[in-house]
């Protein structure tokens, strides 16, 4: 693993003090390569989203290290977590709230290059309306002038303003309906090869993690169980709980999808 990466060693979360303390995250270890897409795949409640948090500083870090181009980020203060957002940062499940409808779409774009102090904003306006694939008169208007799929765009237009490193995606398809969805997984993948940004990709569906992920983790219970190559671990899962994930992937023929489905049950009833 370079310099230039993610780097979690033993990373652990835990909420609350003495007896009513709980650990959500469990010694988790992971790595991300520049350029890379790392899938982190587990049902709710299974730390995924947490784990994001914590690389972005906000959830409490009570264990391991985060080292992210060659800098320990664990315990950053606050005052040094706004320098970092520039090189990490976020897409949101939900288009629709993550998007501030009282202001422009230029507004939104522009906010995050004038704290960073970037002296034409404007032009980066367009070159991001640009790569997202939207129109230049896009900015003049407001988010709830946009289809999902449109405001998923502007969303990870905003998350690419400052050129960041590495950007963490939660769910970023799971409020859209199939075809949008592959079209802003599309887009990722675009993006990826263009700017070389490294992505977390956080998602309750191991078909969709499959799509633009190089390797995939597999969370349960705020621990890994499995990780591994995205072929390898979609297809052919070694543990039991991945293939409980993969047999909830939807397939067209009704016949096969209820001895999934079964299966499915089978493994339920059985703990994995």
């Amino acid at each position: 693993m370079s310099d230039s990466g993610l780097q979690v060693t033993d990373l652990r979360v835990a909420y609350g003090r003495r007896r009513g303390r709980v650990e959500v995250v469990k010694g988790v270890s992971l790595a991300i390569a520049p350029g890379e897409t790392l899938g982190m795949v587990g049902e709710s409640g299974s730390g995924k989203t947490t784990i994001g948090r914590a690389l972005l500083g906000l959830a409490p870090v009570a264990g391991g290290t985060i080292t992210f181009r060659g800098q320990d980020i664990t315990s950053l203060p606050r005052s040094r977590r706004r320098a970092l957002a520039r090189d990490i940062q976020v897409v949101f499940q939900d288009p629709y709230s993550s998007l501030n409808p009282s202001m422009t779409i230029e507004d939104i774009l522009v906010e995050p290059l004038r704290v960073a102090g970037v002296a034409d904003g404007r032009t980066r306006v367009r070159e991001l309306l640009e790569q997202v694939g939207l129109p230049d008169d896009a900015g003049e208007r407001y988010p709830n002038e946009f289809s999902g799929g449109q405001r998923q765009r502007i969303a990870i237009a905003r998350a690419l303003a400052l050129r960041p490193g590495l950007i963490i995606c939660d769910e970023p398809t799971s409020a859209l309906d199939l075809t949008t969805q592959a079209k802003v997984l599309g887009l990722l993948r675009r993006i990826q090869r263009e700017t070389g940004a490294a992505y977390l990709f956080i998602s309750h569906d191991l078909g969709v993690v499959r799509e633009v992920s190089d390797r995939i983790a597999v969370l349960r219970e705020g621990a890994i169980v499995e990780t591994g190559d995205s072929e390898q671990v979609s297809l052919r899962p070694a543990h039991p709980y991945t293939r409980r994930l993969q047999l909830a992937t939807p397939v067209p023929d009704p016949d096969v999808q209820a001895r999934r489905r079964q299966r499915r049950r089978e493994l339920m009833e059985a703990g994995a």
